[in-house]
């Protein structure tokens, strides 16, 4: 049924950086579906074509040419709280969280692939979240809203 699908996006969230939202070559993934109204009355959507948990991914080795990794970047955050709603919420044992993460996206990654991998620095240091990681970036990018974009290379 998606074997189709060259890219896969393994937290998708509401797909807010996306150009197109529906792109076809994308298999978004998350493990929550939300459908709510935020505090400033927008609606916000969490619609993955798949529920998974980016810890356990249900894909043979080497599916995708393009893995998107952008997990929850908040620790600080109560759990109803609109950047939690949006955004989701980092368990306490996030270092274990972020590498078993990291490690399934790299297991489904093709040889020659790309792992697009993007945190905002709000609770914690990018520096403290690639030591969790068992590969190093070929590229960091940062922004000035303190999101980091870092690309992989298989």
């Amino acid at each position: 049924m998606y074997s189709n699908k060259q890219i896969l996006d393994v937290c998708c969230g509401g797909r807010m950086f996306y150009k197109n939202k529906q792109d076809e070559r994308v298999l978004f993934c998350d493990k929550r579906e939300l459908e709510t109204t935020l505090c400033d009355g927008r609606k916000f959507v969490v619609k993955p074509d798949m529920l998974a948990d980016f810890k356990n991914l249900p894909f043979d080795n080497e599916s995708f040419e393009l893995v998107v990794f952008d997990p929850p970047h908040l620790l600080k955050v109560g759990d109803s709280a609109y950047m939690a709603l949006k955004y989701g919420k980092l368990p306490q044992e996030w270092r274990d969280e972020l590498g078993r993460g990291f490690d399934e996206c790299w297991r489904v990654l093709k040889s020659s692939g790309t792992l697009i991998f993007k945190w905002a620095e709000i609770d914690i240091k990018l520096s403290e979240i690639l030591k969790c990681f068992s590969q190093k970036p070929l590229i960091t990018q940062n922004t000035a809203n303190k999101s980091h974009w870092c690309v992989f290379f298989k």
